[in-house]
């Protein structure tokens, strides 16, 4: 499987400027038994940063493409993507319509003002709610509501679904993260990696496909157990693969997705995400945040543990960013560490 430029026949909007950091990870390699390296996709630049800014690439380059003017998108209270979304909006001279989901309940005043609400209401964004944490299809159908509104009044809404039942635009630019890393590193055995919606996950698989890159990807759940999420991952990577025209067959047999570090459940704050939080920051002066980094290094430490990464592996671990929910999340983290 080679790569043939298939990312070029789709629009993209350019919010990076350049590949991010691989960063060697001296300590925790020691300690640990491996070879550690970090890919700082935190530092994407561009409203605080994150992974999401290379899948808004791809999303806003098909909005401009259509002649939008408002981006509605929907995500839980602390998403990271709809910050930012709200922010590449801003820096188009776009508006950004928030959806945000009730996906994690019993959380405290600081969750529903502070973190990535906050930054999102600096940026102009605005607002609406959804009562329902996991009913994609019914998210959607609200977002497509509003979007009918703003055409009324003469607007052009483009509208960044959730649902599987919409190709995933957005994977596409961890197609290209992935040939970035290869491109950087040519030779590792593992790459670790959060999978929730699927896209980051999905794409980066694809992309090391493309680059004809054999190593281990695991993704570790951050929102549903491992059968789930295997049979959404079956489905983001059928459509990324129809996106290009290649065969979905031989990344549907790399997936590879465990979930040791979900409980209790997504946006929850376990005793083994607090430690994975704690040790990273202690160790490399590098901040995880509690959704999903702190739960995929939790589930690495877990590989390790457990022998699926073997002593002397070159490991690579994709920091997806997310930073401004530690501040979200101030009342789960404060009192619990030491």
């Amino acid at each position: 499987m080679t790569q043939d430029n298939k990312l070029d026949g789709f629009p993209r909007a350019q919010f990076m400027s350049g590949p991010t950091p691989l960063e060697r990870l001296d300590r925790l390699s020691s300690e640990l038994g491996i070879d550690l390296w970090l890919k700082r996709d935190d530092l994407t630049g561009l409203g605080f940063g994150g992974n999401k800014t290379r899948q808004l690439e791809f999303y806003f380059g098909d909005a401009l493409q259509q002649g939008a003017d408002t981006i509605l998108i929907t995500g839980a209270v602390q998403s990271n993507f709809v910050r930012s979304a709200a922010a590449a909006s801003a820096k188009l001279g776009m508006q950004s319509v928030l959806q945000l989901e009730e996906r994690v309940p019993e959380m405290g005043q600081e969750y529903y003002s502070s973190g990535n609400v906050m930054l999102a209401k600096i940026l102009g964004a605005e607002h609406m709610s959804y009562p329902e944490g996991e009913d994609e299809a019914g998210a959607d159908a609200a977002l497509h509501a509003r979007a009918d509104e703003l055409k009324a009044e003469g607007r052009t809404p483009y509208v960044i679904h959730l649902g599987l039942n919409h190709p995933p635009l957005g994977a596409l630019g961890y197609v290209f993260a992935g040939q970035e890393l290869c491109q950087q590193m040519p030779d590792f055995d593992a790459v670790v990696v959060p999978s929730g919606s699927g896209a980051t996950h999905g794409g980066l698989l694809t992309g090391l496909a493309l680059a004809e890159n054999s190593s281990s990807v695991y993704g570790v759940c951050v929102r549903r157990d491992s059968e789930k999420q295997k049979a959404r991952m079956d489905t983001v990577l059928q459509k990324v693969a129809d996106l290009l025209g290649i065969d979905a067959a031989p990344l549907r047999d790399r997936i590879n997705v465990l979930d040791d570090a979900l409980a209790p459940g997504y946006g929850k704050v376990s005793g083994m995400t607090r430690a994975a939080l704690e040790k990273m920051a202690r160790t490399e002066g590098i901040f995880l945040d509690p959704v999903y980094t702190a739960k995929t290094f939790a589930g690495l430490l877990h590989l390790v543990s457990t022998g699926e990464i073997q002593p002397g592996q070159k490991v690579v671990m994709l920091h997806t960013g997310g930073l401004p929910a530690l501040f979200g999340y101030q009342n789960e983290l404060v009192d619990d560490l030491t």
